[in-house]
C-alpha cells in the first residue's frame, strides 16, 4: 500500500496517476487526514499560499525525502500542476531508480502536445526539446509523439473541422467477455432474444437525432461496441440501411465496421458490409497464441483468424486493421514475436498495438486473487519488436494514445500502409472535431474551438438505454 496525504483537494488524479505509473502493482490511497496505515511509501503534499511542500516518508529509506514547489503569481493552473508533476517525478525517480518512457505524462492523448505547438509554427526540434525538458519524455517516446503528430496533421488536412462531424453507433455484444475488457460489452448469449429490441431503440434514436449537425459535412463512420458482427445479416442490414436513410453520406471519408471477432464473422455478414459500402473492418486476433485466446476468453481459433481474414479478402475488403495486445498473462517476447510472424504472413492494411490496460472492472482484477500466477510482461525490448515487424511490411505510426494502468507504462500505437489510416481513430483521439455518439455507453463529443468540449452521455446498461431512450433523445435535441 502507497498511501498519498493532501492537505486540500487539489491535483489529486495527477499525483495518483503519477505515483500509479511508477509502483503498478501496489494500491495507491489518497487521503486528506493522518494515517496510521503500514505503507511502503506515504507521499505527503501540502499546499501553502506560494509553494507546494512534498514528503516521502518509507521505511525503507534512511531519512524522509523532501522537495518544494516554488509558485509565482504569473503562475495558472496548467502551470502549477506542471511544476508539481516535475517535482514529484524527480523524487519517485530518485526514490525507485528508475525513470518512465513518458516522464511525467499521465494524460492519454501524448500527441496533443506536439500537435498543438506545431499549429503555432514551432519545428520539430523545438517541439522534441520542449517535451524533453518539461515532462521528461524519453527520447524514443519524443521522437515517436513529433513524427505521429506530423503524420495525423497531414491526414487530417482535408478534414473540416468546424463545419465536419463523425458519428460513432455503438452494437454493445460480444460472443464472450474477455479477461481483460472494461468496455460496454455484453455477452450475446444472454441478450440474444432482445438484440431486435435494442435496434429498436437505437433506429429511434438515429430518427430523432440525425439533424443534430445538419448543415454540416459527416467526414467519418464508425460502428464499433462491443462487436457489431454479433449482429445477424439482416439486422446489419436493418442498421446500415437506417443510416443510409438518415444521413447524408455524399462528404464521407471513410466508412469502418469493427468486425472485431473472427468467429462473428461469415460471409453474409461481410457481404452486408461491401453491399453498404462500408470501406475499412478491423478483424481483431489479440494474440495468435491459442493457449493465450483460451485463457484470455476468446473463444475462437488461431485458425478462425486466418480463415476470416482470408475471405474477407477474397470478397474485396482492401483495408482490413487488425489490432493485438501486448502484456497479456503469460507472454514474452517468444509469444508476441510469434503473433507478429502469423501477422506478417497475413499482410494487414493496419496495424494497432495496444499494451494491456488492467482497469478495474476487468476480471482479471475482480478475481486478481486466481490469476496471481500468471505473469504480465511488456517491455521497450518487446514494444520495439513490434515496430519493427510493422514497419518491415510498409506500416508508418499514425496515431496513438495511452490508458490508465497500462502493462509497462507504454501506449497503444497505431501503424498503416499509405492510404489506409483510420481517420476517426485520429479525430476521437486529437478532439479536433464533433462526434456525434449513438447506442448504449455510447458519448456525443461536442468541440466548440479549441477550448471547449462538452459531452453526453448515454447510459451504458442495455436494458437502462432500451427503457430509457426517450431521455437519450432528449439530450442531444439540447445540443446548440
Amino acid at each position: 500500500m502507497i498511501t498519498v496525504q493532501l492537505n486540500k483537494r487539489d491535483f489529486e488524479y495527477d499525483i495518483y496517476s503519477l505515483v500509479k505509473a511508477f509502483y503498478p502493482g501496489e494500491d495507491v490511497s489518497i487521503c486528506y487526514e493522518d494515517t496510521v496505515e503500514d505503507a511502503v511509501l506515504k507521499i505527503s503534499v501540502f499546499y501553502g499560499e506560494n509553494k507546494i511542500f512534498i514528503d516521502f516518508d518509507s521505511p525503507n529509506s534512511s531519512g524522509m525525502a523532501t522537495g518544494c514547489v516554488e509558485l509565482s503569481q504569473a503562475d495558472d493552473r496548467k502551470e502549477t500542476k506542471n511544476k508539481l508533476k516535475r517535482i514529484l517525478y524527480q523524487m519517485l525517480k530518485k526514490h525507485t531508480g528508475q525513470e518512465l518512457p513518458w516522464g511525467n505524462l499521465t494524460g492519454i492523448r501524448p500527441t496533443k502536445i506536439p500537435m498543438a505547438l506545431l499549429e503555432k509554427g514551432w519545428k520539430n526540434s523545438q517541439i522534441a526539446g520542449y517535451m524533453r525538458d518539461n515532462y521528461y519524455t524519453s527520447n524514443e517516446k519524443t521522437a515517436l509523439a513529433v513524427m505521429i503528430a506530423n503524420r495525423e496533421r497531414h491526414l487530417l488536412k482535408e478534414i473540416n473541422y468546424e463545419n465536419g462531424y463523425s458519428l460513432y453507433v455503438g452494437i454493445p455484444f460480444c460472443p464472450s467477455i474477455c479477461l481483460y475488457c472494461s468496455f460496454s460489452s455484453s455477452p450475446l448469449g444472454v441478450w440474444k432474444e432482445r438484440v431486435d429490441e435494442y435496434l429498436d431503440a437505437l433506429c429511434r434514436e438515429i430518427e430523432e437525432v440525425s439533424g443534430t449537425f445538419s448543415g454540416k459535412e459527416l467526414n467519418t463512420v464508425y460502428i464499433g461496441g462491443g462487436t457489431p458482427t454479433t449482429l445477424e445479416p439482416d439486422q446489419m442490414n436493418r442498421l446500415l440501411t437506417k443510416l443510409e436513410d438518415k444521413f447524408d453520406y455524399s462528404h464521407l471519408k471513410e466508412f469502418t465496421v469493427e468486425a472485431g471477432r473472427p468467429d462473428s464473422i461469415t460471409e453474409a455478414k461481410l457481404q452486408v458490409l461491401l453491399d453498404h459500402n462500408v470501406s475499412r473492418i478491423s478483424i481483431n486476433p489479440q494474440t495468435m497464441n491459442q493457449k493465450t485466446l483460451d485463457l484470455i476468453g476468446r473463444r475462437h481459433t488461431v485458425g478462425e483468424t486466418v480463415e476470416a481474414f482470408h475471405l474477407a479478402r477474397r470478397m474485396g475488403f482492401d483495408n482490413i486493421n487488425m489490432d493485438l495486445i501486448v502484456g497479456l498473462p503469460g507472454e514474452g517476447m517468444e509469444e508476441v514475436r510469434h503473433t507478429m510472424e502469423e501477422i506478417q504472413r497475413l499482410g494487414p492494411d493496419s496495424v494497432t498495438v495496444h499494451s494491456l490496460a488492467l482497469k478495474r472492472a476487468t476480471r482479471l482484477n475482480l478475481f486478481k486473487e486466481e490469476y496471481q500466477e500468471i505473469s504480465f510482461q511488456n517491455s521497450s525490448e518487446i514494444m520495439d519488436m513490434t515496430a519493427r515487424y510493422c514497419m518491415e511490411d510498409g506500416l508508418t505510426p499514425y496515431y496513438l494514445y495511452r490508458q490508465k494502468n497500462m502493462a509497462g507504462n507504454f501506449e497503444n500505437v497505431g501503424y498503416a500502409k499509405e492510404g489506409k489510416a483510420g481517420l476517426y481513430n485520429i479525430l476521437i483521439m486529437e478532439e479536433v472535431q464533433s462526434i456525434l455518439a449513438l447506442g448504449a455507453g455510447a458519448s456525443t463529443k461536442l468541440v466548440y474551438g479549441k477550448d471547449r468540449i462538452e459531452r453526453i452521455e448515454n447510459v451504458k446498461d442495455i436494458k437502462n438505454y432500451i427503457e430509457r431512450i426517450d431521455e437519450m433523445i432528449e439530450r442531444k435535441k439540447k445540443v446548440e
